[in-house]
């Protein structure tokens, strides 16, 4: 085997090292669990950590590749990096957010947590991908994963409700974009997504066919994402799933489902943008709407962030009806990042929290928190300000890269009613601080964090992104930036890749 040989060996397999290393650490998960009682289950949260861990290495090998591999199939390129590297951590704050909750409710842990690394896998493929089809795996990779763990406290009729809810709406949406897909392939005349470019550029933007396929793959991303009217799953399969892994769908399903969303939409198909960017105005502008305006009236502090995500993805989806403007990219790019860490640091609240057979995940159930809880008190509030956009706080800086960027593209209306929108969730948001500063009554015990420690490092790790990604935004603005450019400059090459 000669050296150009080997050469295109090593980086046919080096797009996928971090995707071999997840899938091999969930089935080591599987076989290991089996001799650990499900009150014990610790140690497999440990081994997902660790093999969390050895895909974070390996990820960082992919940075400044830009090359395509496996017949084109993956891209190695900084924009997967940067995903990669959030969906990762985002799933290793998840499962130390597990560790105890897992064994205090007597869950099946080999099952969970191996559920937890495929979907995972289904995650980072996704962002990975450079072919719809290959999109289309790493979707269903991960969503059968989170069907299962959204019904998993089995006993519970709200959990088995939101998972019947979230399957069976998804099966539809599963549907829809598999059939957008073949129209696109039937107009282009394939299905990997450079190639896609390059016939839309050439002058293809016209045929039915292709719009045709373009809503239905629209209706898929949407379901994914949580956009209006693909939404009604939400708040109940938020709200029955066990509260980490609400935190994942809140979390990593979005990151995921964005991730493959822009690199289809805004970079593969920019060159019809003006087919489908006046769509996405109005699904952005309804999206932040009717998820701020429903999350006023929530009780339960699990549907409320479930209304204030739709919120959310109305905001991204003002960033791709942006499109093709490129500040636009890594503005969406930066809000995820302060997204993920806020978000999961308030369901990680939610969590500490709880006690064995007791969920605390109404509003009121945080009243009195400051007085007995002042720092996890503190923390809640740190991250509702955040989501609510008070500078100098990652959701602030994240709303104003992002207004700005649409600004730029000329949609002034639609940021007009974004900033509407902002200060409409401010209210609700800042109802939760009232209640564990303001309201009288209500004495909030809980296990001391100190006996959780993998859950206080959580929070605390939460605590730190909300504030650095505020506070110094100019590093990770760059980084998103450039992640992003390298998608739109994906070099027109042949795969590198020996397997085809």
């Amino acid at each position: 085997m000669n050296q150009f040989t080997l050469s295109a060996v090593h980086f046919a397999w080096l797009p996928i090292l971090p995707l071999i290393a997840m899938a091999l650490g969930a089935m080591t998960v599987m076989l290991v669990g089996p001799q650990v009682d499900d009150d014990d289950s610790a140690g497999l949260g440990v081994i997902a950590l660790l093999t969390l861990l050895i895909a974070f290495v390996l990820t960082l090998f992919t940075f400044s590749q830009n090359h395509l591999a496996f017949g084109g199939a993956l891209v190695a390129d900084d924009y997967a990096a940067f995903f990669d590297l959030l969906i990762i951590i985002a799933t290793a704050v998840i499962v130390a957010m597990s560790l105890d909750y897992v064994s205090d409710e007597g869950l099946a842990g080999a099952e969970y947590y191996a559920l937890i690394l495929f979907s995972a896998l289904g995650m980072m493929l996704m962002a990975a991908a450079d072919d719809l089809i290959i999109i289309f795996l790493g979707l269903e990779t991960m969503s059968l994963a989170i069907y299962a763990l959204a019904g998993f406290m089995r006993r519970d009729p709200k959990s088995n409700e939101g998972a019947i809810k979230y399957f069976i709406l998804g099966a539809f949406s599963t549907g829809f974009l598999l059939y957008g897909i073949a129209l696109v392939y039937g107009a282009t005349g394939t299905i990997k997504l450079e190639p896609i470019r390059a016939a839309l550029a050439a002058g293809n933007a016209s045929n039915p066919l292709l719009l045709l396929g373009l809503g239905l793959m629209l209706i898929g991303f949407g379901f994914k994402v949580a956009a209006v009217p693909f939404h009604m799953w939400t708040p109940d399969a938020y709200q029955g799933a066990p509260t980490p892994v609400t935190a994942f769908m809140a979390v990593g399903v979005k990151i995921a489902a964005f991730a493959g969303f822009m690199r289809v939409f805004m970079v593969s198909l920019g060159p019809v943008s003006a087919e489908w960017s006046g769509v996405l105005w109005v699904i952005a502008a309804i999206t932040m709407t009717i998820g701020n305006l429903t999350a006023l009236v929530q009780d339960n502090i699990k549907r409320m962030l479930a209304y204030s995500a739709i919120a959310n993805a109305g905001y991204l989806m003002l960033g791709m009806a942006a499109a093709p403007a490129r500040a636009a990219g890594g503005a969406m790019l930066y809000y995820l990042l302060g997204y993920a860490f806020t978000n999961l640091g308030a369901f990680a609240v939610v969590i500490a929290l709880a006690r064995r057979s007791e969920t605390r995940d109404r509003i009121s159930d945080f009243r009195g928190l400051a007085r007995t809880h002042p720092g996890l008190a503190a923390a809640m509030a740190l991250f509702m300000l955040s989501l609510a956009g008070v500078p100098p706080l990652a959701g602030f800086v994240g709303k104003f890269y992002l207004f700005s960027a649409a600004l730029g593209a000329g949609l002034v209306w639609l940021v007009v009613i974004a900033a509407l929108n902002s200060a409409i969730s401010v209210y609700y948001y800042t109802r939760v601080i009232v209640e564990m500063y303001a309201r009288e009554g209500g004495e909030v015990t809980i296990e001391p964090l100190g006996a959780r420690p993998a859950l206080l490092i959580s929070i605390v790790v939460a605590v730190a992104g909300t504030i650095l990604i505020g506070l110094y935004p100019q590093p990770y603005m760059s980084s998103a930036a450039a992640a992003y450019a390298s998608a739109v400059r994906r070099p027109a090459i042949a795969a590198t890749a020996a397997l085809r």
